[in-house]
């Protein structure tokens, strides 16, 4: 995680470097920031630019944002660059004596009433959550989204799920997972009503008239390539395994190959536009990986394995069976395979 800290008095200065040092502390990338005319003396790094221009870059930079000063003052500093509550950071704020800890946008989805409730226990503050469903206890299924690694594909339909379970309405739901832990009472795998909440990768079953889809992010690429092979070539050969095996591209988390393809300008790139993670494995790495793999007498003599694609997807998911082998279309080479998993309520 990627916060930013910025506080507008002295005062607020100590309590800007008290979060920076806990979250530092727990592996998140944190700075502080000091706006006003002795900023320069607070310790903290001071802004020279507008506030205007500063919230602007963090918001787009940052995972998070925390204002230590008047809420007035982060709410007109964000508002003109929020967006959606998919994409927008999470924004916190508190008071320059370190009382109170707002939750002030991106809630569920941005994780800010999760990370209210952690900065406020490591700084002594007290938390302020408003969401209708934290404050009332309820399932957030937005919340249960992020928590989850999932991707939520309508927040329309997730908006009104959340009002029927404010005003106490059953929702149904479907997995294709093992469902564990206490299932909330707002939940009901029997109940088949209009609206409901369907768990799995495949992304166009509708087991309700109006289906919100929560797809998990488990799915694991193995690509090789010919080299100076485009992005859109690369996706164009995913996306037609993953139709054939009902694989929605919003589950990939995922791609590797071996290491001679980690400056692939094509795969780089693909990378980059899914916002995957991108593993390489040197040719004794995947050598290494046991199975049955289809292998290639040219691609073992090109880059020393056989089979690029299934070793490394494997590799990557840490599984020993693979979802679908090897597909080859257009010079790229595809296989997958799932990363265990299982619907975790708590």
């Amino acid at each position: 995680m990627k916060l930013a800290v910025i506080a507008f008095t002295r005062a607020g200065s100590r309590y800007a470097l008290r979060i920076v040092k806990a979250m530092e502390e727990r592996g998140a990338h944190c700075e502080a920031y000091g706006k006003g005319k002795e900023a320069g003396q607070w310790g903290i790094r001071p802004v020279k630019e507008s506030l205007r221009e500063w919230t602007e870059r963090a918001f787009v930079e940052c995972d998070a944002l925390v204002f230590v000063g008047a809420a007035g003052i982060a709410v007109r500093a964000v508002a003109p660059f929020v967006e959606s509550k998919a994409s927008d950071p999470a924004i916190l704020c508190m008071d320059e004596q370190g009382r109170f800890l707002i939750s002030l946008l991106s809630g569920h989805l941005g994780g800010a009433n999760e990370l209210t409730r952690k900065i406020a226990a490591l700084v002594g503050a007290v938390p302020v959550i408003t969401t209708a469903t934290d404050a009332g206890g309820r399932f957030s299924v937005d919340d249960f989204a992020r928590r989850e690694n999932m991707f939520l594909d309508d927040l329309k339909l997730a908006k009104e799920i959340a009002a029927d379970v404010v005003e106490q309405r059953t929702i149904g739901l479907y997995s294709d997972f093992e469902l564990c832990g206490r299932i909330p009472p707002e939940l009901s795998v029997q109940k088949r009503g209009e609206l409901g909440i369907s768990i799995s990768l495949d992304e166009t079953y509708d087991p309700f008239p109006r289906t919100l889809h929560l797809v998990p992010r488990i799915t694991v690429l193995g690509i090789g390539c010919r080299r100076g092979t485009s992005a859109d070539q690369i996706e164009a050969a995913v996306r037609k395994v993953l139709e054939q095996n009902q694989i929605s591209m919003h589950s990939v988390v995922k791609a590797a190959s071996v290491d001679l393809k980690k400056d692939e300008p094509g795969l780089l790139e693909f990378c980059r536009r899914w916002k995957l993670s991108f593993l390489t494995y040197t040719a004794e790495e995947l050598l290494a990986v046991e199975g049955e793999f289809s292998e290639s007498e040219f691609v073992r003599q090109t880059v020393g394995v056989g089979n690029v694609c299934e070793r490394s997807a494997l590799k990557a998911s840490g599984r020993k069976r693979l979802l679908q082998g090897k597909t080859a279309a257009d010079g790229v080479t595809v296989a997958v395979a799932l990363e265990e998993y299982a619907v975790n309520f708590v």
